[in-house]
């Protein structure tokens, strides 16, 4: 077999499988933070605290990607998986969960800039890498997702983090297996702070962080609150495992049909529309209680986000050469990290205040606000269609 082609195959293969272990995350951690009794702010608390340690290891998994090389951190990412899933499985205090959690925090902090910067670096065309990436990720979450709700219905809890554990085994199996050159340099590698410096003096890399920041804030909802939501409105756990899924289908969509659409950071509307798609979805998703509608306004938070996604990662593609790629990706993908402890927490605080219906609603409004703003941000980043 091609060796490029074995290599494609075996780093998908290793993306989608760990993320359908975090798919089962999505539904595993915040309902059974909620069977235990727990209020919403303990809950928003039990998946943003973690996020403080996620902002500091995403950048320094995306300088150490640049330096050892994506698939070293990729592993990595995958055994620390391995762990939280153990953890997971045999505690069910407080204080057990938030230390699975904060371990299930370095894997994910570790693992997105890692990926990023090897498919951003494979052949053929980033964005259309980017969406494959994206697409197969998102199917993988898909299949998570679906899984746990039938997996709490049939077998409980612990079963499914079991699952989560023989996923991440198998993640670090394939990741194994693949091979991955790091690109060559110039010159001297600068060191970890000089390449951040230099990268922040770009106007667009804050620009790229707000829109990850859009981009995530589904997925930061999907860990915390969108289940929690579904199981008010009166929706079991494998119903609820369904409806969740439809998220991750416009993502899908986003990364296999729209993808080829987003081919350069200049124009100005993708961010635009993609974010107030997001920002109204979230709302609509609250308002209605009709299993079709949701699952329509579902699709459209995935879809959404999805493009914005492609969009930030494109954005950081374009900016930097091929040694600093994931240095450029993690810092902008610090808004993931934002949204990650910001959502949570201020979820979990008005749903205890006024209500998680009321939460959404004020959520949704911040989002379209933010998505408003980036019309002025791309002119402030962006001189003659260039990112500057």
């Amino acid at each position: 077999m091609n060796p490029d082609r074995r290599n494609f195959i075996l780093f998908y293969s290793s993306s989608f499988t760990w993320n359908v272990a975090l798919g089962l995350t999505y539904l595993l951690i915040p309902l059974q933070a909620h069977h235990l009794g727990m209020s919403g702010l303990t809950v928003g608390s039990l998946i943003a605290l973690p996020v403080v340690l996620q902002f500091i290891l995403n950048l320094a998994g995306g300088a150490w990607a640049d330096r050892i090389g994506g698939r070293a951190i990729m592993i990595a990412s995958f055994i620390f998986t391995v762990v939280a899933a153990g953890t997971f499985a045999v505690t069910n205090s407080f204080a057990g969960l938030l230390a699975a959690q904060i371990l299930m925090v370095v894997a994910r902090a570790i693992y997105w800039p890692a990926s990023w910067s090897i498919a951003s670096q494979m052949p053929g065309d980033p964005s259309r890498q980017m969406g494959h990436l994206n697409a197969i990720g998102s199917a993988g979450q898909i299949g998570g997702t679906v899984g746990a709700g039938l997996i709490i219905a049939w077998w409980g809890f612990g079963a499914g983090f079991w699952i989560m554990l023989a996923l991440g085994v198998a993640s670090v199996v394939l990741g194994s297996l693949f091979s991955f050159r790091l690109p060559p340099r110039a010159g001297e590698p600068q060191s970890m702070m000089a390449t951040f410096a230099s990268l922040l003096k770009r106007r667009s890399i804050y620009f790229g962080c707000v829109c990850a920041y859009l981009s995530a804030l589904p997925f930061s909802l999907s860990v915390s609150f969108y289940p929690i939501l579904l199981v008010e409105q009166g929706f079991n756990s494998d119903a609820n495992g369904l409806l969740m899924a439809i998220r991750a289908l416009g993502s899908i969509a986003a990364g296999m049909v729209v993808a080829r659409f987003v081919t350069h950071a200049g124009a100005r509307s993708v961010p635009l529309v993609s974010g107030l798609v997001t920002a109204l979805s979230i709302a609509l998703v609250a308002a209605v209680h009709q299993p079709a509608l949701i699952a329509l306004f579902l699709l459209g938070v995935g879809l959404g986000s999805g493009v914005m996604t492609i969009y930030f990662q494109v954005l950081t593609t374009s900016l930097t050469a091929a040694d600093q790629r994931g240095s450029a990706m993690a810092l902008a993908g610090t808004g993931w990290s934002i949204s990650h402890f910001t959502s949570p927490l201020a979820m979990g605080w008005l749903t205890d205040l006024y209500g998680i219906q009321m939460a959404f609603y004020g959520l949704g409004a911040f989002a379209a606000l933010a998505s408003l703003a980036l019309a002025p941000l791309h002119r402030w980043s962006f001189r003659d269609g260039r990112a500057i």
